[in-house]
């Protein structure tokens, strides 16, 4: 019988998938949200053996050896300071915000001395089967023994775990998903401006446009604060937020000009930096990138000049981010964004076509047009550190696809599924 216990302070979507995990496994847990939902919690919780729902966290911190803070990124440092004083001699604190630089500070600040501190990430959402996917442990300051105790009881969810310092997992959070959320949220504001449902327009069906549409999707289906936190609370991430504003804006400027030589070199020398390496066979093919659709695939592709796909490479580049550096520590959306984008450049004639289509073909420019007012929007959000601004825009997109989210999860799950097996870091 397993003897130690562990706390969760914050029972959201990602508490309680820990929750479930490690209770199963056998250990007991100690769980907490807010005052007010209490009464719900335990109620739902009545039948788990191994789950208790305490008042609040001063109970959960007095009663477990491995404490994990479960809550929103811009609520770590208020929740740490209320219950981190209350946390019990020689037991472990860690947190799951996906920004460490305010989380190890409030934890440094607030809890006793004589608590070790090791804090995790898990790179996926809570919807995501967690097994084979990379799980971040920081040994910020522990024994080996408590160490090891938190990787023993975090083993049961079946995730790679990667080796960082708190400093290292805020730059490679913010490399690989920073700027994919940005990405993602400026073409859903977009479509949301435009009034436009993308799988009922021939021009977002078929191919990679499936990945954006599902993607899309799943982001705007889950809570703002997920995104928020890392977006606004990293100043790596809102560096590179803006420079995908910016990239958006010179390739649309040069596009509307009609400047078609510094396009091309524009757009061929950042993939050359981007793509450098051989690469053995590319992570997405047609034949699975089609199966994944949301409407009917027309007879024939539409033109798209790909501007989100260009800015992003475009982003890289100026960044000096090479994304295949943090293979092992990457998301399932930045896999397959990464997927999209190295099947773009590295099919030549695709490319061709594309870069044609920006100077040539103005069809589509009033599109354009918004998702580079979205880009330049987001980016804007993050730099003044706006968080309510940022949850009012999410919250309007968000409730405008929200009829459609259901069947976009279960198209969305399908299509991570399989196109990861193909995308495994290995």
């Amino acid at each position: 019988m397993e003897t130690t216990s562990v706390g969760i302070i914050g029972m959201g979507l990602m508490g309680r998938m820990y929750a479930k995990f490690i209770s199963q496994a056998g250990y007991k847990v100690n769980a907490c949200d807010t005052a007010a939902k209490y009464d719900a919690l335990k109620e739902e919780y009545a039948d788990w053996n191994n789950i208790k729902i305490y008042p609040n966290g001063h109970h959960v911190s007095r009663a477990s050896d491995f404490i994990i803070y479960s809550v929103e990124a811009e609520m770590i440092t208020d929740v740490v300071a209320e219950y981190g004083p209350s946390t019990k001699q020689g037991s472990v604190v860690g947190g799951q915000t996906s920004c460490k630089a305010p989380e190890i500070a409030a934890f440094e600040k607030f809890v006793p001395e004589d608590v070790d501190i090791v804090s995790c990430h898990s790179l996926h959402g809570p919807n995501v089967d967690p097994k084979g996917q990379p799980l971040v442990l920081i040994k910020h300051r522990s024994s080996q023994e408590n160490f090891d105790m938190v990787e023993r009881i975090l083993s049961c969810l079946g995730s790679k775990h990667v080796y960082l310092t708190a400093k290292m997992h805020d730059r490679i959070t913010a490399d690989t998903q920073a700027v994919t959320h940005a990405a993602f949220l400026s073409m859903g504001t977009a479509w949301h401006a435009n009034a436009q449902f993308p799988w009922e327009i021939d021009r977002y069906l078929g191919g990679i446009e499936n990945v954006k549409i599902n993607l899309t999707l799943r982001i705007y289906s889950n809570k703002w604060h997920v995104y928020a936190g890392l977006a606004i609370l990293n100043p790596s991430a809102k560096n590179q937020i803006r420079q995908y504003a910016e990239s958006v804006t010179a390739l649309f400027k040069l596009m509307l000009g009609g400047h078609r030589e510094e396009l091309v070199k524009r757009v061929r020398t950042a993939g050359a930096a981007v793509f450098k390496k051989p690469v053995d066979s590319l992570l997405l093919q047609d034949e699975l990138l089609d199966q994944f659709s949301l409407g009917k695939i027309p007879a024939e592709r539409q033109p798209n000049n790909h501007l989100s796909l260009l800015a992003m490479v475009d982003c890289w580049w100026k960044l000096g981010i090479v994304p295949y550096d943090h293979m092992i520590c990457s998301t399932p959306l930045f896999r397959l964004w990464l997927g999209v984008t190295e099947y773009l450049f590295l099919k030549p004639e695709l490319l061709d076509d594309v870069l044609r289509i920006a100077i040539d073909d103005n069809t589509f420019r009033s599109d354009d047009l918004e998702f580079t007012f979205a880009a330049r929007g987001w980016s804007d959000c993050v730099s003044f550190g706006n968080f309510t601004g940022y949850r009012d825009r999410f919250v309007k997109t968000q409730e405008f696809f929200a009829p459609r989210f259901p069947e976009a999860t279960r198209v969305g799950n399908e299509m991570i599924n399989t196109i990861l097996q193909k995308t495994s870091t290995g």
